[in-house]
């Protein structure tokens, strides 16, 4: 089967509006958190063409890697510990404009210029994951990621049940 996705629109929020649907089609019938964050992972990388994308689970106390796409990364991260770790312990979603001004940012690749980190939530509201996406320039995320990948992340959360 080849699979590919089609983007449409001229702003962020409308190739978000466009990439949606098509991952939910893509991982709806998928009973595997791999598989699926590896889907996602792929599809936010071709369709925003940023740094790093992907996926840190919680597992024994810390964040452990996931499927991404983009250069190595940190292989664990601890709660509070940099941008996801952060997000984990504040289980709320973080815009960083440029990584060097965030206090205790673990740099796991000195191109990574500014980051968004995504909480991924359980059934009873804990953080189970963290979806995160680095781009190689200073102040690229905003509100509109945030609310569209918070979106993303809530689809993953029936893997945490």
């Amino acid at each position: 089967m080849s699979v590919g996705l089609v983007l449409t629109g001229k702003t962020k929020g409308e190739r978000y509006q466009s990439l949606l649907p098509q991952i939910r089609v893509l991982i709806e019938d998928e009973t595997d958190l791999v598989a699926a964050s590896a889907i996602i992972s792929s599809a936010l990388a071709m369709a925003f063409k940023w740094w790093w994308a992907g996926f840190y689970i919680v597992k024994e106390h810390q964040l452990v890697l996931g499927p991404f796409q983009g250069p190595i990364a940190c292989a664990r991260i601890a709660w509070g510990k940099g941008v996801c770790g952060t997000a984990w312990k504040e289980n709320k979603t973080l815009i960083v404009p440029n990584v060097e001004e965030f206090p205790g940012h673990i740099a796991c690749s000195t191109l990574s210029r500014s980051e968004i980190a995504v909480p991924i939530r359980n059934g009873e509201g804990l953080v189970a994951g963290v979806l995160d996406v680095d781009s190689e320039y200073i102040d690229c995320f905003d509100d509109t990621d945030a609310k569209y990948l918070e979106e993303i992340a809530c689809l993953l959360s029936r893997f945490f049940e």
